[in-house]
């Protein structure tokens, strides 16, 4: 029995010698490699056959940091390969954010139309809203001086009267779809050396003006949030951007800013414009340093905010809410539902995003109706205030350029 086993067994063992996943040296944890005829490392047996590939040697062999190394360098490209593999949603991120603050808003609006629609002003709940829109108005006036303020800051040399009524005749471009044709006009007549200034600017300085100066509102009215008090951290985490405003966080931002802000404009523009990564070249490599910390222009769009809040509070008071909640709680949720209307991609103007955001903040110190009929007045005496700004920088233009029916200066 012993003798015709025995040809067998040898058989066995010479076909296990040959199999593929066996070896003849391994390597060790240490990546060196130790010989079949030496003492076996104790290893997960799992390994063996990883070893044995044709493509394990190479990573195997070399040492850990290095291999550790190259998964690190390209977990970030096998991120974005994987993020790029996801189905991009129809039209963009903008038409979303629009649907959703705009469907929480009519859903509010729904719920709630019962009480809205007893609530009632009387005539000194309409004078109320008469002064909001002259506050509006006013505060349209004060962010075209912080925009030649801005101007003046950077070394242009603004025309001030030009620049104002310029912005003010631009400003109301912001409502139209894409919410960037007011910068664009902007940038235009900067390139042209009109609307305000000396001379013609390069595509660079004009992109850094366009976006340095709503970055600006959206801090100074962060910095206003920082008034409601602590707010569960929100207070401290709103003062913290005026840190980004130090020079030497400030210039890194706004060149990533600028090559974003040429991508959405190089379509209306063309020229200069046509290629975001040369603009944002340009712009780093010929534009002068910034001056210092830009407390002049920071200090004019603070007063700015404060305007626009005035109107925010005549409607306040048109519905005598004004003891309903503390003013700086008030401000504070104002500031912050403007900051996010104005920075986040939604319809043209803030549209319905400053309202949901409002109702989110304020909703839980005070009744869901009245608070809406606020920001729905609000948005009304606001939209007022831009229309008639627009309007008296058109009749200042023509009035100046000795327009058709009107006598000539």
């Amino acid at each position: 029995m012993t003798l015709s086993l025995r040809p067998l067994l040898e058989r066995l063992r010479a076909l296990t010698a040959a199999l593929p996943w066996r070896p003849r040296s391994r390597p060790s944890r240490l990546g060196t490699t130790q010989a079949s005829g030496s003492l076996p490392a104790r290893e997960d047996p799992a390994l063996v056959p990883i070893a044995a590939s044709p493509q394990a040697p190479a990573v195997l062999g070399s040492g850990a940091a290095s291999g550790s190394g190259r998964s690190a360098a390209a977990l970030p490209g096998a991120l974005r390969a994987r993020l790029g593999r996801l189905p991009s949603l129809p039209g963009g991120l903008r038409p979303w954010f629009t649907l959703a603050s705009l469907g929480f808003v009519m859903a509010a609006l729904v719920g709630n139309a019962r009480p809205l629609l007893q609530l009632g002003l009387d005539l000194q709940g309409w004078l109320w809203l008469v002064l909001g829109v002259g506050f509006s108005l006013l505060s349209v006036v004060v962010n075209g001086l912080a925009w030649s303020v801005l101007l003046r800051w950077l070394g242009l040399r603004p025309r001030w009267e030009a620049s104002v009524t310029h912005f003010m005749e631009t400003n109301l471009r912001k409502f139209l779809p894409g919410g960037i044709w007011h910068l664009a006009a902007r940038v235009q007549a900067l390139r042209r050396g009109t609307g305000g200034v000396e001379l013609p600017q390069s595509a660079a300085r004009s992109l850094l003006l366009v976006v340095l100066e709503p970055l600006l509102a959206a801090i100074a009215a962060l910095a206003l949030v920082g008034l409601g008090g602590w707010q569960g951290g929100l207070g401290l985490a709103a003062l913290l951007p005026l840190g980004l405003l130090n020079p030497r966080w400030l210039e890194p931002l706004l060149a990533r800013l600028e090559r974003r802000k040429a991508r959405d404009l190089a379509g209306e523009l063309g020229g200069e414009l046509a290629d975001p990564e040369t603009a944002a070249l340009a712009a780093a490599a010929t534009e002068p340093p910034l001056p210092g910390y830009p407390w002049p222009p920071l200090l004019a769009q603070l007063a700015f905010l404060l305007l626009r809040f005035a109107g925010f509070a005549c409607c306040v008071w048109a519905f005598d809410l004004q003891l309903s909640l503390p003013w700086t709680t008030w401000l504070s949720g104002f500031a912050l539902a403007w900051t996010v209307g104005l920075v986040v991609p939604g319809a043209p103007g803030g549209l319905g995003v400053f309202e949901a955001v409002l109702l989110l903040r304020l909703g839980g110190g005070l009744a869901a109706a009245p608070l809406l009929a606020v920001a729905l007045s609000y948005r009304l005496v606001a939209t007022l205030g831009d229309v008639l700004a627009s309007l008296l920088a058109d009749l200042d233009g023509r009035l100046a350029r000795g327009g058709p029916g009107l006598p000539s200066q």
